[in-house]
Formats: structure tokens, C-alpha cells, sequence
């Protein structure tokens, strides 16, 4: 049968530990996405692209508006680019 003092040792020990992770992340610095992602506004500035990704995500004019598709699980933005332009 274990102690009180093993008890104890485990308790300062569980303790110790979730304060360490919970220090360590507010310390380490966070992984930022490597660019802005796409959004309904990427291209707002060049009105003949009809249709963008940046490798995780499509997004296209429509007649109501910009429609988005959603990302995958693991994706990473990569860099913006237009697929296809209006009138071509």
C-alpha cells in the first residue's frame, strides 16, 4: 500500500509537469502560416481573376458573390495564384 509521502511525490510531480507545459507554451513562439491565406478578399485588387487557390483552398466569382471551398485536415497555404481569368 503506498504512503502519504507517495502520494505527495506523485501529486508535486503531476503538478510540476502540467505547469511546465503550460509555461512552455506561452514562452516558445508560435508557428505562423507561411502567408496570408486565400479569403473572399485575395483578389479584390485584380477583378479579371475569376478563380484563386493557394493550395489549399478555391476560391471563385460567382454570380451571388465569392464562394470558397473549405481546406483539407493537414493543408499548408502555400502562395496565391489566379487559375483562370475572366473572358478566357
Amino acid at each position: 500500500m503506498p504512503s502519504r509521502r507517495d502520494d505527495m511525490i506523485g501529486l508535486v510531480l503531476s503538478l510540476v509537469i502540467v505547469f511546465g507545459t503550460v509555461a512552455l507554451a506561452h514562452v516558445l513562439p508560435s508557428v505562423r502560416p507561411a502567408g496570408p491565406p486565400s479569403t473572399p478578399a485575395s483578389f479584390e485588387n485584380e477583378p479579371t481573376c475569376a478563380e484563386w487557390t493557394d493550395g489549399c483552398i478555391v476560391c471563385q466569382r460567382t454570380e451571388t458573390g465569392t464562394a470558397c471551398s473549405m481546406p483539407g485536415i493537414a493543408c499548408v497555404p502555400g502562395a496565391r495564384q489566379c487559375l483562370r481569368r475572366e473572358g478566357a
